[in-house]
């Protein structure tokens, strides 16, 4: 069976670390597109290099997060390609162009981290989920609830539980990371003395409300660091937002530093999605900078809360957070590749055109 894969973002390369693995292991031909949506080096490469990826098969290098434009080049490469399928993840732009080039070319969509949703139309990423999901033959749900939220929906494809393949990473590089990692020594930090902070989503970069939660950051009980993605600091720079003394601007980082950093810090304060369930995996209380999650478990937990761009919410919400005396286990058992690889490496049906 031959695969096409389409990346485009950091998420994403870290989640096709133990997918790329498991299907290695199956015998399946991966061909691995990376579309170039996140292009900066410290974004992207870096990732293939410290996960052991082996290079993508084609990228693209389109240095854009424009749907069409990224549709109409997966377009000309899976046709090229000739593949059994195509494969997607989450609910980036690249996502969407994936699933709408492999539909259109009759080819079954697999689409892994089907079934989120946040409840938040508002959000460009709940459109791409909602749609994706709707043009897949195949659904890979990390949870029953994602599972429910499908049925509900009245979707064509075959849904299964497979649980979330971050959980593979985590349970594969966490350890690793920490042991492997000076990262706290560069920056002079002890373990669970700080906050780790990360802000990159399309909403949150907006001059005013970036403002707000950067003044949020700053309120902060503990110090911050933030590992600023270069959108976030151009914003930062062209508006001259103020950045508060406690409150340390990083580069981005590759993936086992920011994964030692993380699993070490007091408190993550995010508005990233699959930073929510790292925390919880890592035992750290999370502050999400948003209106809502599509990860609600996290949140009914009482491991993660809700804070928005709301300064005065933010800070406090760090002074206080804490985790459950009693966590459950969520989305997975570290096992989700295997089981994704086992469905994919079964008859996959070609789609009517």
């Amino acid at each position: 069976m031959r695969l096409v894969t389409v990346v485009g973002n950091r998420p994403q390369f870290i989640k096709a670390a133990p997918l790329s693995a498991a299907l290695r292991t199956a015998g399946i031909d991966e061909v691995v597109v990376h579309t170039g949506q996140h292009w900066d080096p410290t974004l992207s490469a870096v990732f293939f290099e410290e996960l052991g990826l082996a290079d993508p098969s084609v990228t693209l290098d389109l240095r854009t997060a424009d749907v069409d434009a990224i549709e109409a080049a997966l377009r000309v490469v899976i046709a090229d390609r000739t593949p059994d399928a195509v494969l997607v993840y989450g609910d980036t732009n690249s996502t969407l162009a994936g699933a709408r080039a492999g539909a259109d070319l009759g080819l079954p969509v697999a689409h892994v981290e089907a079934g989120l949703r946040s409840g938040d139309l508002t959000m460009p990423e709940e459109r791409n989920r909602i749609e994706v999901d709707r043009v897949s033959a195949v659904l890979f749900a990390p949870d029953e609830r994602s599972a429910a939220t499908l049925r509900s929906e009245g979707v064509s494809g075959a849904i299964h539980v497979v649980g979330d393949v971050m959980a593979d990473v985590a349970v594969r590089f966490g350890p690793l990371a920490r042991a492997h990692s000076r990262i706290l020594d560069t920056l002079g930090l002890e373990p669970r003395t700080y906050v780790l902070a990360t802000v990159h989503r399309e909403a949150n970069v907006r001059p005013e409300r970036l403002r707000r939660i950067i003044s949020g950051l700053g309120g902060s009980p503990l110090p911050v660091v933030l590992p600023a993605h270069p959108r976030t600091r151009g914003v930062v720079a062209e508006h001259e937002i103020p950045v508060p003394p406690s409150l340390t601007v990083i580069e981005p980082l590759g993936y086992l530093d920011f994964a030692a950093l993380a699993s070490q810090a007091a408190v993550i304060a995010t508005d990233s999605g699959g930073l929510q369930k790292e925390a919880y995996w890592y035992g750290v209380p999370c502050v999400t900078m948003r209106p809502s999650t599509e990860w609600v478990d996290t949140v009914a937990t009482g491991a993660n809360v809700l804070v928005d761009d709301d300064p005065e919410r933010i800070a406090g919400a760090i002074g206080t957070a804490e985790l459950p005396a009693d966590r459950p286990p969520l989305y997975g058992d570290g096992h989700a590749s295997e089981r994704i690889a086992a469905v994919l490496g079964g008859t996959m049906p070609r789609c009517a055109p």
